[in-house]
């Protein structure tokens, strides 16, 4: 019969050969870069179209295609249309701007059903000049007296702080962005269901400035269900400017891909409502030539490539962050089974660097160490009131949760922007954590869950510093086959059984006793042997 420990070398050993075997085979023969930023990064979008059906209409679906400006290049793009005649229809002049459509059509349709594009493209060079577009006559805006009224006294107000088309365009947006606008602009704001960009485009052809809209999608890597943004690109007289209506900042974000340069509506739907277009992105570091030849592998080569990219861009967001989790379960082995260090829970310091990925290392510790704190503190005095622990715990999660909410409103009114990345997934691990201290408390009492508090807090750092890693989050997520290498390397680990560090540290002293003997016996003379 094999001993367990030889067959856990076995399969470990298995597991790590196979791991490293098919990182190599993706490095070497599909060329995957086993360095992050040795190519340029690719971004995968991924658009999708829901609409419910109305009763017997024909179903006509068209969606304009983006085109690669400001030195984008598109490297592939794939469309799923499942049941629905589909096409693309060449460009043609819209607006003055040259834009594709795709265009899916059917007959019949019976149930609610969502279409997808997917689109990788890369930038290849930095260029936030936009080529030049026909200036278009401007029509001033159909107003009811009221609102013409007022608008005509912001834009004589506006115009006599102003010198050209720019300095105007500034002023209006700064305008509305201020916490208290006069009168005449709160009447505006009011008066229009649209929001203020309708605002700010109505006072722009009212002034006689050719402008337009640049709607497109705020670059964030692993971002899901992302709507279009938009921008004001207005003509000074000799080129045209963008801003932003966010901050009244000049010049195209870099983080801003264009989807369509003018006016219309992006999606068309005939014969169906509710109509919604969201978008999913992802970022790689991959070499074009890769991205290309992606959709082009065989089935026998797709059978021995374990990569994700084949998943709903939503989804690769999500593995993208998933696959972080078993570096920070190897993290907590090595501290638990080699250091030696006490945690409150076997993972619960891979939930706290979790947290600490959304909020920063800073904000998160701060955060962490002052909500456990006065968590616990409620919890003591709940104690004294001699409540059940399920109501004590419940209670605190409760005003953990409140505390969360005050902390983020004071942290917007002072203009901490990272403390308002606190979402609902750190705030159900940060309760989670008070709970199971609060329980240690009751079993084990407060020098216990120091120890542990604090061992958790350490190992939770070291995981978060891991997992932030660029090069770790490059190989977990064009490399997933290497956690058949990382779960091979826990089960050797869980075989271990010498001693830890802790424990060396912890019996230094014992070590130095048991030399002690034969150390005084050697320094002991020897006595000399009486004749009888």
């Amino acid at each position: 019969m094999v001993s367990s420990r030889v067959q856990v070398s076995l399969i470990a050993t298995g597991l790590l050969v196979l791991g490293l075997g098919l990182c190599l085979y993706k490095a070497v023969n599909l060329g995957f870069p086993l360095v992050p930023g040795e190519y340029r990064d690719v971004w995968t979008v991924e658009s999708k179209v829901s609409f419910k059906p109305s009763k017997g209409d024909v179903v006509e679906v068209e969606l304009k295609l983006p085109a690669m400006l400001a030195g984008w290049s598109n490297v592939d793009e794939y469309f799923a249309s499942s049941g629905f005649g589909f096409s693309v229809i060449a460009p043609s002049r819209d607006n003055g701007f040259d834009a594709r459509r795709a265009r899916w059509t059917r007959q019949t349709l019976e149930r609610p059903t969502t279409l997808y594009y997917k689109q990788q493209m890369y930038r290849a060079k930095q260029a936030k000049d936009l080529p030049d577009m026909p200036v278009l006559e401007v029509s001033p805006p159909l107003l009811e007296n009221d609102r013409q009224a007022a608008m005509a006294r912001l834009v004589d107000r506006l115009s006599q702080q102003s010198s050209d088309r720019e300095s105007f365009t500034s002023l209006l947006l700064q305008e509305f962005l201020r916490q208290s606008p006069d009168q005449d602009s709160l009447f505006l704001l009011g008066s229009y269901q649209e929001g203020s960009l309708v605002v700010m485009m109505d006072v722009l052809a009212y002034k006689g400035i050719p402008a337009h809209q640049l709607r497109g999608i705020v670059l964030e890597d692993g971002r899901r269900r992302q709507t279009l943004s938009a921008l004001i690109e207005i003509h000074n007289g000799e080129k045209w400017v963008v801003f932003d209506p966010q901050n009244a900042n000049i010049g195209l974000p870099d983080n801003f891909f264009i989807w369509q340069r003018g006016d219309g509506a992006v999606l068309n739907v005939v014969g169906g409502r509710d109509s919604s277009l969201e978008f999913a992105l992802v970022s790689n570091s991959l070499p074009v030539k890769t991205v290309v030849s992606m959709g082009q592998r065989s089935e026998q080569v797709d059978l021995l490539d374990f990569s994700v990219y084949a998943l709903p861009v939503e989804q690769q967001g999500i593995f993208k962050g998933l696959l972080l989790i078993p570096v920070a379960a190897l993290v907590v082995v090595l501290m638990r089974v080699l250091v030696g260090i006490r945690t409150s829970g076997t993972f619960m310091p891979v939930l706290i660097a979790l947290a600490f990925i959304q909020t920063t290392l800073l904000v998160g510790l701060i955060i962490f160490l002052g909500l456990v704190g006065v968590g616990l503190w409620i919890r003591s005095y709940l104690s004294r009131l001699n409540l059940l622990l399920v109501s004590r715990v419940a209670a605190v999660i409760i005003v953990v949760i409140l505390l969360m909410a005050v902390l983020a409103v004071i942290s917007y009114r002072m203009g901490l922007d990272q403390a308002l990345t606190v979402t609902f997934f750190p705030t159900v691990i940060i309760a989670w954590t008070i709970e199971r201290m609060s329980i240690l408390w009751e079993e084990e009492g407060g020098h216990e869950v120091l120890i542990q508090g604090s061992g958790s807090l350490l190992v939770a750092v070291l995981a978060y510093i891991a997992m932030s890693s660029q090069i770790v989050s490059h190989l977990t997520f064009n490399f997933p086959e290497l956690m058949l290498s990382l779960l091979g390397v826990i089960l050797l680990l869980g075989k271990y059984t010498g001693f830890r560090l802790s424990e060396l540290y912890r019996f230094r002293d014992l070590a130095s006793e048991q030399n002690f003997p034969q150390q005084k016996a050697r320094s002991q003379p020897k006595k000399s042997k009486k004749k009888l």
